[in-house]
């Protein structure tokens, strides 16, 4: 599955510009989840900061409500970020996106944040998705 640019919203990326987020397999938008499966996350981005360490917060958006998504490995310097994180380098963020099978079939807002020691957003995107069986 070739994994294509996706077109994002950013929600605030701070310390870091986002230069492009792709989600696999996604082949159209709103990427459909298919529950029960993984799909792979990967985030280029400048740091325009320096930083010893990174988190990664997920949520799903659904009527203004952030509903946290977990994520089995936050710690983004365990996530293709080489750490301390330097100020001008660029970095790849990889990571996997669970979708359980107990969650509901329904449309909502991907909201990815990566934040820095000082817990300013490195990056933040939102995609729309469609979660279905």
């Amino acid at each position: 599955a070739l994994a294509e640019p996706l077109r994002f919203v950013d929600c605030g990326s701070k310390d870091g510009s986002i230069q492009e987020v792709n989600v696999s397999p996604c082949p159209t938008q709103p990427c459909l989840l298919h529950k029960g499966t993984s799909y792979s996350i990967n985030v280029t981005f400048d740091s325009k900061i320096e930083s010893q360490g990174s988190k990664a917060r997920v949520y799903g958006e659904m009527l203004h409500v952030d509903i946290p998504f977990p994520i089995p490995e936050p710690d983004g310097c365990k996530s293709g970020i080489q750490c301390p994180i330097q100020k001008g380098h660029s970095y790849s963020y990889l990571n996997k996106l669970p979708v359980k099978s107990e969650y509901p079939s329904i449309k909502l807002i991907v909201k990815w944040e990566l934040v820095d020691d000082q817990d300013q957003m490195l990056f933040c995107w939102k995609i729309p998705v469609q979660i279905t069986s």
